[in-house]
């Protein structure tokens, strides 16, 4: 199939790696130099985004996020009449019903999990449109990214999107989980390897595995596998969903739903946002975990 394939950065890089083997890739990147691990392994390199997606039979998108989808795609009607378009671009219900709206041939199709997981055909991937041919048509197409268990159809791009931010929404307050039990443990003088330990029998125990290597010092968090820069933006994402769905007509004696505010992902938030103030926006998300000697490895 001759495909567009338009983002490549970290993640759609190696997204569009498991394509190029079997298909005729065209790809495209706002800054060029990003687009050479694909140009060498066979990749055509398109100066834009139009040019690549001249004469393609599906185009994919894989961009930061929905303004990004909206100036590339939406603004200048990229998409030409009856061509399928693959979205990966986490974006909030509301988004994924905008960009369906503009092109019928919308399909939301969100990945869950980091750079590993796409490297080993190991994501979770939601696949969604009411078009139940064309939906199974593309979950053919992407099967080489996901877990066989975890590669889902759903029937709107809108509910693929709240799969996905449901996804993030657990990881980004797991993580302010995290960062509060090892501060637990450190006022009461246990060390962050026994706090590591204890939390292996809790609720906590994922994303204790998960970012243990950072903590104890096996990894830095330069070049992780997801930023703070990138969860923040998706859980800036969640909030707006929220405060964007209320609609102010419960009656007097009504009570809002317990959390209807999100307010631990708040408090996520302003962990992430203060890494990014301090410069670690592109260092993986455990920067929120850690000091500054730790984050760097000196």
């Amino acid at each position: 199939m001759r495909i567009a394939f338009l983002g490549t950065g970290r993640m759609g890089t190696e997204l569009a790696l498991h394509l190029v083997k079997d298909h005729e890739l065209t790809v495209w990147n706002r800054t060029a130099e990003r687009t050479a691990r694909l140009a060498d392994a066979g990749a055509a390199v398109a100066a834009t985004a139009a040019a690549a997606v001249d004469g393609a039979e599906l185009v994919i998108t894989s961009l930061f996020g929905p303004d990004a989808v909206r100036e590339t795609v939406i603004a200048p009607a990229l998409i030409p009449g009856g061509i399928p378009w693959v979205d990966t671009t986490t974006v909030s219900p509301a988004d994924a019903d905008e960009f369906a709206a503009a092109v019928p041939t919308y399909v939301g199709v969100p990945v869950v999990g980091s750079l590993g997981p796409a490297r080993n055909s190991a994501l979770g991937v939601y696949v969604g449109t009411p078009d139940a041919a064309l939906r199974a048509r593309v979950m053919e197409l992407v099967a080489p990214w996901a877990d066989p268990t975890r590669l889902i159809g759903v029937d709107s791009g809108r509910k693929a999107a709240v799969g996905k931010l449901l996804a993030n929404l657990a990881l980004a307050i797991s993580a302010q989980g995290l960062r509060e039990a090892l501060a637990l443990g450190e006022a009461t003088g246990t060390s962050a390897e026994e706090t590591l330990e204890m939390l292996g029998g809790t609720g906590l125990a994922f994303i204790a595995t998960m970012k243990g290597p950072f903590v104890r010092g096996e990894r830095t968090t330069e070049g992780g596998d997801f930023t703070a820069s990138a969860i923040a933006k998706d859980a800036r994402l969640m909030i707006d969903t929220v405060v964007g769905t209320a609609d102010g007509t419960a009656s007097d004696d009504a009570r809002p739903r317990p959390g209807s505010d999100l307010p631990a992902l708040h408090g996520a938030l302003a962990s992430l946002e203060a890494e990014i103030a301090a410069g670690h926006g592109e260092h993986d998300f455990s920067t929120i975990l850690l000091e500054e000697a730790e984050r760097t490895g000196e």
